[in-house]
């Protein structure tokens, strides 16, 4: 029996939730809903007394699976590695599909953020690219071609 009905959404833990959300609605995903989650559940779900944080929770245009962003008020975030590389274990990146993939490249390029590598192609088919963003999230954007 499957016991997965659907896929929802992934999580990813930030320091700083404004910054991270804007460069995430820079790429044109949108805020659904914010808020804040503390007390037994988010205690009891986390495995961390005193837990409390505020969450933003996105989505792509149109609808589809959700990236919930969590930024911990109590107690203070671990740090992570901020510039992991992609054989480096845990969350390898976050991917979208774009229309045009040079100019969502130049647009984050514009605000700071940029290429972990270079931009390859794949069997005439897809271009792809992995920015580095904030916090040393890697996104993936990718463009189908041909």
């Amino acid at each position: 029996m499957a016991h997965i009905q659907r896929f929802d959404h992934i999580g990813i833990t930030v320091a700083d939730l404004d910054s991270v959300t804007a460069f995430f609605v820079g790429l044109g995903l949108e805020v659904e809903g914010t808020g804040s989650v503390q007390g037994e559940f988010v205690e009891t779900v986390c495995g961390i007394p005193g837990a409390h944080c505020e969450i933003a929770m996105l989505r792509p245009p149109g609808g589809g699976s959700r990236l919930e962003l969590s930024a911990f008020v109590t107690p203070d975030h671990v740090p992570g590695s901020p510039t992991a590389m992609a054989n480096e274990l845990g969350l390898r990146n976050v991917s979208f599909e774009v229309g045009d993939l040079q100019a969502a490249v130049d647009a984050v390029a514009a605000d700071g953020y940029g290429l972990v590598g270079g931009v390859g192609e794949y069997e005439n088919s897809v271009r792809m690219a992995y920015v580095r963003g904030p916090e040393g999230i890697i996104v993936s954007l990718f463009e189908q071609i041909g």
